[in-house]
C-alpha cells in the first residue's frame, strides 16, 4: 500500500502542475500582422486643420482609430535614440514609439536572429505613447515637432533630452520632454499643456498605449499569461483574452502602472502623480492579442495662458525581477508565481546567486537542486526508511489480507495493530512527496518563466534552458524534430532509481511502478530543458540517498 500511495502522490503532483497550467494560465494569443496604411492615400490634416473634438468623460469606451482613418504624414520625421541598452525610434506623427529594439536580448536563440523588438505595430495609429486632450477619442494624430534638425541622438553616458512640440485643437500647445538614460530602461516623459488663448479651455488629457504580442522567434510557454496587465489600488490585474473579448475593461483608482507583458518582457506606463485615474482596456481589432489601454486624467479647465504638467515614466525592457525591484512603482509585482510566489522568488534569487559564481545557469540549476535536496534530506530519509520497513512487513500484510479477505473492517483493524507493533507510519513513505509538491511546482514556474534562462546555454547541444532539449541528428524526426537526450537520461535515471527502491508485493502495483519512468519521460519531452535537468539531477541524488540507506540496512543486518 505504501508504494501505491506514493504513486498517487506523484500522480497528484503532476495533476496539480498540469491542471494549474490548463485551468489558470491562458494561452498566449497568436500574433497577427497589423494592417498597414495603403499607399496613395492623401496626407492627414496638419495641426492647423485638425477638427475640434469635445472632451469625453474618462472611462467612456470609444472605437480606436483604424488604419483607414490615419495615413502616413510625409512631413513627420523619425527620431532615433541610441543607448547601450536599446535603440528607440520616435515618430513625429503623434509622437508615438515606432520601434524599440533591445540590444542585449535576441528575438531568437540563433545569434543572427536580430535584437528583440517590443513595438511590432507598423500603423501610426496603433503604436504606444499617444497623448490626446479628448480622452483618446481623436482619430487624427498631431505632429509633435522635434527641436533642431538632428534626427539621431546618441546616449553613451548620462542623460539626453528630446523636446517635441504639438499644436492641439482650440489653440492648446503641448510640449513633451523625454529623458533617456544610458544605463536604464526607464524613460521619463513630461507633457506640459498650455492654453495659448484668451479664453478658458476644457481638456480631458489621456495617454493611450497600444500593445500587441512581442514577436519572439521562439515564444515562451503558451500556458503562461501574456496580455494587458496593471497594478491598481495595490492589486495586480491581468486582463485575459476572454474577459477582453466581452467589452472594455474599466478600472478606477490609484494606478501604479499599466501596460503589456509576457513571460520575458514588459512595456509599461507609470504615472508620476497620485491622483485617482481611470484605466480603460479594450480590443483594437488590429489582430489577435492587440489591445489599447487609455489612462485618463479626468476633465480639467485651463485658464487663459495657464498650463498644467502631466508626468509619466516608461519602462520597456526585460521582465527581470532584480531590475523591476530597482524601478519601484510596485513594478516588481509583474513577476508573479501565483499562490507559490513566496517560494518561487527565493528560488529565483538563489538561482541568480549561484549564477553569479559559476556563470552558467545549467550549473546553477544543479547547485539549486543539491540545496533543495539537502533541505529535504531528513524527511526524505525517514520516508525511504519507512518504505523499507513497509517492505519487510509485506509478507505479514499479505497473510492478513488472505485471512480477512471477507471482513475488510477486521483486516484494517489488524493491519493498524501491526503498524503500531512495529512502530511504522503507513503514510511515512508518501508524506515527504506531498511536502515537496509545492516546491516542485514553484520551481517549475521559475524555470519556465525566468528571463534569465531564456536563450541561456548549458553545455553541448543544450543552448536554451527555457526550451525543450533536442539534439539535431542531421535528419528530421516527426513531432520531436530532434532527439531529447536529456529527457531520455532523466527517464533512465528514474528507472534505475526505481530498481533501487523497495518494491511492492502486489503484482499490479509493481507493474504500475514500472510504467512510471515511461510515463514521466513522455510528460517531460516538451518541458523546458532546465526543468528536465533539475529532475534528472534530483533522481541521481535520490539514487545516492537510497544507496546509503540500503548500505546502512545491510551493515546493520551483518
Amino acid at each position: 500500500m505504501d508504494l501505491y500511495r506514493t504513486f498517487l502522490a506523484i500522480a497528484l503532483s503532476f495533476l496539480i502542475l498540469l491542471g494549474y497550467q490548463y485551468l489558470f494560465a491562458p494561452s498566449m494569443p497568436e500574433q497577427e500582422p497589423t494592417p498597414a496604411s495603403t499607399p496613395g492615400q492623401t496626407t492627414a490634416p496638419g495641426p492647423s486643420e485638425t477638427q475640434t473634438t469635445a472632451p469625453t468623460a474618462p472611462g467612456t469606451p470609444v472605437p480606436s482609430p483604424t488604419a483607414a482613418e490615419v495615413v502616413i504624414d510625409p512631413d513627420a520625421r523619425d527620431i532615433t535614440v541610441d543607448t547601450p541598452l536599446y535603440t528607440a525610434v520616435i515618430s513625429e506623427q503623434g509622437g508615438s514609439i515606432k520601434s524599440f529594439l533591445l540590444k542585449q536580448y535576441r528575438s531568437g536563440v540563433q545569434k543572427d536572429s536580430g535584437p528583440m523588438e517590443l513595438v511590432p505595430a507598423s500603423n501610426p495609429a496603433t503604436r504606444p505613447l499617444l497623448f490626446s486632450l479628448d480622452n483618446g477619442t481623436g482619430a487624427n494624430l498631431p505632429l509633435f515637432k522635434a527641436e533642431g534638425a538632428q534626427t539621431h541622438l546618441n546616449v553613451n553616458q548620462g542623460q539626453t533630452e528630446l523636446v517635441m512640440t504639438a499644436t492641439m485643437p482650440e489653440g492648446v500647445q503641448v510640449v513633451r520632454t523625454m529623458r533617456f538614460s544610458s544605463d536604464s530602461y526607464l524613460i521619463a516623459v513630461e507633457y506640459s499643456v498650455e492654453n495659448a488663448t484668451d479664453r478658458p479651455v476644457q481638456v480631458s488629457p489621456a495617454l493611450v498605449w497600444y500593445s500587441a504580442p512581442f514577436p519572439h522567434v521562439n515564444p515562451p510557454s503558451s500556458y503562461l499569461f501574456a496580455g494587458p496587465m496593471a497594478y491598481i489600488n495595490d492589486e495586480r490585474i491581468e486582463v485575459k483574452g476572454k474577459e477582453l473579448g466581452k467589452g472594455p475593461v474599466i478600472r478606477q483608482g490609484t494606478i501604479s502602472w499599466t501596460g503589456y507583458a509576457d513571460s520575458y518582457f514588459i512595456t509599461t506606463i507609470m504615472p508620476e502623480f497620485a491622483d485617482s485615474q481611470t484605466l480603460t482596456i479594450q480590443e483594437t481589432g488590429a489582430g489577435r492579442g492587440s489591445s489599447r489601454s487609455t489612462l485618463s486624467q479626468g476633465l480639467a479647465t485651463l485658464q487663459p495662458h495657464d498650463s498644467k504638467a502631466y508626468s509619466y515614466t516608461l519602462y520597456m525592457g526585460p521582465k527581470k525581477l532584480t531590475i523591476l525591484e530597482e524601478v519601484g512603482h510596485n513594478l516588481a509585482r509583474a513577476v508573479n508565481y501565483g499562490w507559490l510566489d513566496i517560494i518561487g522568488k527565493p528560488m529565483l534569487w538563489l538561482l541568480n546567486f549561484f549564477h553569479g559564481f559559476v556563470k552558467n545557469y545549467g550549473v546553477a540549476i544543479i547547485l539549486l537542486t543539491i540545496v533543495i535536496k539537502l533541505v529535504f534530506w531528513p524527511i526524505t530519509q525517514k520516508g525511504m526508511k519507512s518504505m523499507k520497513n513497509m517492505q519487510k512487513l509485506q509478507p505479514k500484510i499479505a497473510k492478513l489480507r488472505e485471512k480477512f479477505k471477507d471482513d475488510p473492517a477486521k483486516m484494517n483493524q489488524e493491519m493498524m495493530s501491526l503498524y503500531k507493533t512495529y512502530k511504522i507510519n503507513p503514510l511515512g513513505g508518501c508524506l515527504p512527496m506531498f511536502i515537496q509538491i509545492p516546491f516542485f511546482i514553484a520551481l517549475y514556474q521559475v524555470l519556465i518563466a525566468a528571463i534569465e534562462l531564456r536563450h541561456a546555454p548549458f553545455m553541448l547541444w543544450i543552448n536554451d534552458l527555457s526550451a525543450p532539449d533536442r539534439l539535431w541528428l542531421g535528419f528530421d524526426i516527426p513531432y520531436l524534430h530532434g532527439m531529447p537526450i536529456l529527457t531520455l537520461l532523466m527517464g533512465a535515471s528514474m528507472y534505475l532509481q526505481q530498481k533501487m527502491t523497495p518494491t511492492a508485493a502486489d503484482p499490479m502495483q509493481a507493474r504500475i511502478m514500472q510504467l512510471l519512468p515511461i510515463v514521466f519521460t513522455f510528460m517531460f519531452i516538451n518541458f523546458a530543458s532546465g526543468l528536465v535537468l533539475y529532475w534528472f539531477v534530483n533522481n541521481l541524488l535520490s539514487m545516492l540517498q537510497q544507496y546509503l540507506i540500503n548500505r546502512s540496512s545491510n551493515v546493520s543486518k551483518a
